[in-house]
């Protein structure tokens, strides 16, 4: 569906520039919003700031995991020698401690995630704020973010990266 849509809006563009390359001259412009993510600076202290605050509740959960394995290992070996009663106590203790783990693994993911979307909607707000001055500024008729191929002279990712690089603090 989204690869139809795709063609859809391509060919829609195609269209336009048909029409309006007899009239007068039609700038466009291509960003790469995933190259913004990987080498702007903002994006990049997004992903340090994230990894800070994760960084702990992280380590808490691969230690509980380690534990759990060593848990379950012991359990294991130790098994067949114990009685009856106690190997259930042991293996419904050792299923809690797990079903714990998931629980939060899971939570942990979750606010990862959703961090990770508020930051990078910062980014793109900041990235489509800068697409707009600079389309004001050098007078772009349309800009694309994504393209199945790119003439290279009409990226302007560099622009829009060094730009936001410089209003880093603002």
């Amino acid at each position: 569906m989204k690869h139809i849509s795709r063609k859809i809006f391509l060919g829609a563009v195609v269209a336009l520039l048909g029409l309006c390359a007899n009239a007068q001259e039609f700038k466009v412009g291509i960003v790469n919003l995933d190259r913004i993510f990987r080498e702007a600076n903002t994006a990049k202290s997004a992903q340090v700031k994230l990894e800070q605050e994760f960084s702990k509740r992280e380590k808490e959960l691969n230690d509980i995991a380690s534990q759990l394995k060593t848990a379950s290992e012991k359990f294991e070996r130790e098994a067949p020698t114990l009685p009856e009663s106690q190997r259930a106590t042991r293996q419904k203790q050792l299923v809690d401690q797990d079903r714990d783990f998931q629980r939060k693994r899971r939570e942990f993911q979750e606010d990862l995630n959703s961090r990770k979307n508020e930051e990078l909607q910062t980014v793109i707000e900041r990235a489509n704020k800068v697409v707009k001055a600079l389309a004001e500024a050098e007078k772009y008729d349309l800009i694309v973010q994504e393209a199945v191929y790119v003439n290279p002279k009409l990226d302007i990712t560099d622009k829009v990266i060094k730009s936001l690089n410089a209003s880093n603090g603002k």
